[in-house]
């Protein structure tokens, strides 16, 4: 059976009835095809006049053919991406348990104030002088981010996390440069469970990667830093609170070995929202940190952007931040756009052109000034307190790679209870999917075989707690009492079934192609 746009619809609807539809559509679930296949190339939604006759002034770049989009009017281009939000799963649709991505609550007071003319309408090339109000949000924002971290320094400048990363690593070696020391220290120590930006980071600037193993209780092996720890080293990149969920206890001491030895010491800022208003990484050793925006102080994530990873330095890096960066003259804001020989200031040069993400300066700074210190803090205490809610409510069934102990801001679950179901980490998340819950992070981290990470957030209530709990411990009952069709087909119920992951990876279908003509069975 064919719909109206010449389509076979679906054989079986999405709430199991049975029944299929002229349309495809389930009721108010709407069934969208391609823009190409909703749209004509030969027209357009909208009546422009043929141009009088000119001369082109692009120097024979013109275009010379059809731009080859299809044309729409304005309710169907509406109606389309509408229905395909529809189809989508956000923040504000339900608990996103992503572990390490932390997908929390965009409070809405954060996104009027963005919206305010001074910081929405800001543009980089504008005179300093009529800008003032942008740059003294800036400037408070980073106090703020001084004081939550006890650092010197801060580097707004870069646009994400992984963007930090590279920022925090470049002043690292232009400080170990500074010293006459890049020919020598060319090793940077990663453990074992980092994020796999870590590694690419420091390869990316040219430096050799040593991987530090981990205790059986998943933190760094301290005595491993102190035998690796030499004249060769210039950093090591170690999470904390780390990528399994756990409090690196030893921190102190790793930040200890490694100044012994004359290196530096990179945290990954990913986690800061497990220890906000509880540690300050500055007091622990730390030289150099990303923060995530979006990850802590609840700036959108993604799509939402743009990102936005400042970076926090120590004294002994703070003169080698990046350009541009803030500069009071008497009661006058400006930026250092260029290097200059003033109060010992050596940037390793210039990451970005612009500070190019207000928006996320704004709800940043709205978010802290809103909760105060103590309702930072408290934040923190309540991500950490919901991650162990959920893993002392799935523990009996669930089951945890290193014991059933206290974890920070995630609970980190492997799938050694799934043996002999039948049924793997995947199927779990998929079937996820058909509960209305968006899966949590799956096969990472990569050192704990099928790993499933929960991040609740602090953004979640009791309530939606317990409803979530609910459903993952009826999932895990079912799949220990043999129901694996439950899982293995997931999901039923979404407006797409599983997809070939591996093959979309390997082999995407990255242009349309007109389908072949399907002939009418009275044909």
């Amino acid at each position: 059976m064919l719909n109206r746009q010449g389509r076979p619809t679906a054989a079986a609807d999405a709430s199991g009835s049975g029944r299929a539809t002229f349309t495809g559509n389930r009721a108010l679930l709407q069934s969208e095809a391609l823009l190409f296949e909703i749209g004509r190339l030969d027209t357009t939604g909208v009546d422009i006049d043929e141009p009088e006759p000119f001369t082109p002034r692009l120097g024979g770049l013109e275009r010379k053919g059809d731009i080859g989009l299809p044309g729409l009017s304005e309710p169907e281009a509406m109606r389309h991406y509408v229905r395909l939000s529809q189809q989508n799963y956000g923040i504000d649709t339900g608990l996103f348990p992503l572990g390490s991505c932390t997908m929390k609550h965009n409070p809405r007071l954060n996104e009027r104030v963005a919206r305010l003319p001074g910081f929405a309408d800001v543009h980089p090339l504008q005179p300093v002088s009529t800008v003032q109000g942008a740059l003294e949000a800036m400037d408070q924002l980073g106090r703020w981010l001084l004081e939550l971290t006890g650092m010197e320094a801060v580097a707004l400048s870069p646009k994400a996390g992984a963007h930090g990363e590279l920022c925090g690593m470049m002043a690292i070696k232009a400080a170990i440069e500074a010293k006459g020391e890049g020919a020598t220290r060319k090793v940077v120590l990663v453990p074992e469970s980092a994020h796999g930006t870590n590694p690419a980071t420091a390869a990316l600037i040219g430096f050799e990667v040593k991987a530090v193993p981990a205790r059986e209780d998943g933190t760094v092996d301290v005595e491993s830093v102190r035998a690796m720890a030499g004249p060769d080293v210039a950093a090591i990149m170690l999470t904390n609170p780390n990528t399994l969920g756990l409090f690196e206890r030893d921190i102190v001491d790793i930040a200890r070995i490694l100044h012994a030895a004359g290196a530096y010491f990179y945290c990954d800022g990913a986690n800061f929202n497990a220890i906000v208003g509880k540690a300050r990484p500055g007091d622990l050793g730390v030289d150099a940190m990303h923060i995530n925006l979006h990850k802590t102080f609840s700036t959108p994530h993604g799509g939402g952007g743009p990102g936005s990873g400042p970076v926090v330095l120590s004294p002994r890096l703070a003169p080698f931040a990046p350009l541009p960066f803030l500069t009071r003259e008497g009661g006058t804001l400006g930026l250092v756009e260029m290097a200059r020989d003033h109060a010992g200031e050596r940037p390793f040069g210039r990451l970005t052109a612009f500070h190019g993400q207000m928006g996320m300066f704004v709800r940043a700074l709205a978010y802290m000034l809103s909760h105060g210190a103590d309702g930072m803090k408290q934040a923190s205490e309540d991500a950490v307190l919901n991650a162990n809610y959920v893993r002392a409510c799935l523990s009996d069934l669930l089951s945890l790679p290193f014991g059933d102990r206290p974890c920070m801001h995630e609970v980190l679950f492997d799938d050694t209870w799934l043996k002999g179901t039948g049924v793997t980490t995947l199927d779990f998340a998929k079937a996820m999917i058909d509960e209305g819950y968006h899966p949590m992070t799956v096969y990472f981290p990569l050192v704990v075989h099928g790993a499933m990470l929960v991040e609740p957030t602090e953004s979640e209530s009791r309530a939606s707690l317990d409803l979530f709990i609910a459903t993952l411990r009826d999932l895990a009952l079912s799949a220990t009492s043999g129901d694996t069709e439950r899982f293995t087909g997931a999901p039923y119920l979404a407006p797409r079934r599983r997809l070939d992951e591996t093959r979309a990876a390997r082999s995407p279908v990255l242009r349309w192609t007109p389908p072949e003509p399907v002939s009418e069975a009275a044909e």
